[in-house]
């Protein structure tokens, strides 16, 4: 009789504890996402075939402040980086507006930064991007525009970020050039991995950029 009441007792342990270690939720991991996962108007032809291992390579800019930062010595491991232009009047207000937001989440933590990069460095001067940085309530240190060599500027972001694709004749948002920017955010970790992209102008895709850079931050 004490064997069968040990066993029930024993059961009656046991099956809950099992059953919440066999339902509890699986931890959500983002994906790696290398160049030959993305449409090919984003991404260098010489990389596109690139499956694995892609990095983000070393670049220097002058930020708004008129600092010349290496990407080494940037402190924090989590980027969100985009593309745009400081006269733009078509999805830049609104995505910058969205970045807002995810300075406003992270504006405490060392660990996130912000890069918006210009695809028009003979306008967006040091003097011209320190105006838009005020505009935008960029906090120093935490949200970076960087300006510099336009060459420079396009191929990092056509073989590292892929915010850059071939513009359209009737598309009117792009600086002149033979590239547009793309509305889209892009996450990096700490190992400089591209970890999703976001819509930059849909509120719904930046809670959930705002949401990854958490799971990021648990790796």
């Amino acid at each position: 009789m004490k064997r069968i009441l040990f066993l029930v007792v024993l059961l009656l342990v046991c099956v809950p504890i099992a059953y919440y270690y066999n339902t509890k939720p699986i931890k959500k991991k983002l994906p790696i996402i290398s160049p030959c996962d993305l449409l090919q108007d984003v991404v260098a032809p010489e990389i596109r075939n690139k499956c694995r291992d892609h990095r983000i390579k070393d670049f220097e800019f002058y930020n708004q402040n008129g600092n010349y930062i290496k990407s080494c010595e940037i402190i924090g491991g989590i980027w969100v980086v985009e593309y745009f232009f400081a006269t733009c009047m078509g999805i830049c207000p609104t995505m910058n507006s969205q970045l807002k937001r995810v300075q406003g989440a992270y504006k405490d933590d060392e660990s996130v930064k912000i890069m918006s990069f210009t695809v028009d460095p003979e306008n967006d001067t040091i003097e011209a991007l320190k105006k838009y940085a005020v505009e935008h309530n960029a906090i120093d240190g935490k949200w970076h525009f960087f300006t510099g060599d336009r060459a420079d500027l396009y191929d990092l972001a056509r073989q590292s970020f892929f915010l850059l694709k071939p513009a359209e004749a009737e598309n009117l948002d792009y600086a002149g050039g033979d590239f547009i920017h793309t509305n889209n955010f892009v996450l990096i970790d700490a190992q400089r991995r591209i970890r999703g992209y976001y819509d930059g102008t849909s509120p719904k895709e930046v809670d959930k950029l705002i949401s990854d850079i958490q799971i990021l931050k648990t790796e």
